[in-house]
């Protein structure tokens, strides 16, 4: 007897729609993090990219719960001597939320070769509209939401 081993090939990748609206960014990103690897399928394989394309919208509508809007801070480095730089979530929220939401789940993924692929199937929009009428995506819940 054959032990079966479902491959990229077996089920067509679909297209989700993510309502980021009053969703915690932690609980919105872990689930969409597990959508891009395909852990939501039974069909789930560690070694290959089972996932499916996701769109989140409204990602400047996202909520950051307790203190944490002033508290954490985005940091980063210009290469340059003395270049430390870090930004409060509330600001980044403002003028490039979907930059933090594709950050986090960047965290969230395998950091390796199969971690990037799986993570080009991501698609992130500050408002309610999307250019992706033509893939017909189906709206996903995110459990946990308000």
């Amino acid at each position: 007897m054959k032990t079966y081993m479902p491959n990229a090939s077996a089920e067509p990748a679909k297209w989700l729609v993510v309502d980021a609206t009053d969703v915690p960014l932690g609980r919105l990103c872990s689930q969409v993090a597990a959508i891009l690897r395909g852990k939501h399928k039974p069909t789930y394989t560690p070694h290959a990219d089972m996932g499916d394309y996701v769109i989140v919208i409204n990602s400047d509508k996202v909520a950051l719960t307790g203190n944490k809007a002033n508290k954490e801070f985005y940091k980063y480095h210009t290469m340059y001597p003395g270049g430390d730089r870090e930004i409060a979530f509330s600001k980044l929220l403002k003028e490039k939320s979907d930059f933090l939401v594709q950050h986090t789940v960047k965290g969230m993924m395998p950091k390796n070769a199969l971690g990037k692929r799986m993570l080009k199937k991501l698609r992130v929009y500050k408002g309610p509209e999307h250019e992706h009428q033509a893939q017909n995506p189906k709206p996903y819940p995110i459990k946990g939401g308000k």
